[in-house]
């Protein structure tokens, strides 16, 4: 037995969302450490993408792409039974898939986007969850890791997308508790401003929204999706077997306190 608290030999790892960013990254990452990793993703140019990097730039590993929508359920009980069939069981699902997808405030979001960016965040990963928790206890238990957000934290901004995030940590937390007996573990991730393909041009061009945004951050600078899947993997790690029902922030010191103009102004601490 490898004595690496974070190998992942001999583990079976989906990734839903893993055509670019945070899961891209985290389906490269899981395999670096020893895992076989399915990325499922409605984007086959970007998964099969993925499957190529993690093949030639990783020595001896082992990836395939499963074209999946998490808001269709006959996919994502493909994506599963697919996984199983071919690789004889389920250890790790990285619940990943998501976006904010033209949200709104409150009272400018209509019903159709309302709906559409729940059924993605939130109703995708328990359809996932559903379909994987039967496999995961068949394969002796496993490691659920569901991508949440700050969002769901604070009143930032984007109504369904916060609501959907916030209902993820929720899910986390019953399948810990009523799955745990099952040798199953289920964690979430939030991560703050994270700078992927998909970023804001205001979080990207330097000006005043992205240097105000930036003083919100006590580490002064945004996330990678590099920094998100170092979270992910841990979790999903047996360095974290007696983690469970948790939420991980990985937000650069975001949700700690208050505006950093505020910090400075209160108390200097300019010189040590």
């Amino acid at each position: 037995m490898d004595s690496n608290p974070y190998a992942l030999q001999d583990q079976i790892a989906i990734v839903t969302g893993a055509s670019k960013g945070i899961g891209r990254a985290t389906a490269k990452l899981l395999a670096e450490f020893g895992a076989t990793v399915v990325v499922a993703d409605i984007d086959e140019e970007g998964g099969n993408e993925t499957v190529d990097q993690i093949e030639t730039e990783i020595e001896d590993s082992a990836a395939s792409f499963i074209p999946t929508d998490v808001s269709d359920s006959a996919d994502v009980s493909s994506l599963i039974e697919a996984t199983v069939d071919t690789y004889g069981g389920l250890d790790i699902l990285v619940n990943n898939a998501g976006g904010s997808f033209d949200d709104s405030n409150p009272h400018r979001i209509d019903d159709e986007t309302w709906n559409r960016i729940i059924d993605v965040n939130l109703t995708g990963q328990f359809r996932c969850a559903r379909e994987a928790i039967p496999a995961m206890a068949a394969s002796g238990g496993g490691a659920f890791v569901h991508v949440s957000s700050v969002n769901a934290t604070q009143g930032i901004g984007l109504a369904a997308y916060s609501a959907a995030k916030n209902g993820v940590i929720a899910l986390s937390r019953l399948i810990a508790t009523q799955y745990g007996q099952h040798g199953i573990r289920s964690n979430v991730v939030a991560p703050g401003s994270i700078i992927t393909d998909a970023s804001s041009e205001k979080l990207t061009t330097e000006g005043p929204v992205r240097q105000e945004w930036l003083n919100q951050y006590p580490t002064g600078h945004f996330g990678t999706p590099e920094d998100v899947a170092t979270a992910i993997h841990f979790l999903a790690s047996p360095a974290a077997a007696f983690i469970s029902g948790t939420e991980l922030l990985v937000d650069g010191g975001l949700t700690a306190g208050p505006d950093q103009h505020l910090e400075e102004m209160m108390y200097d601490i300019s010189e040590l």
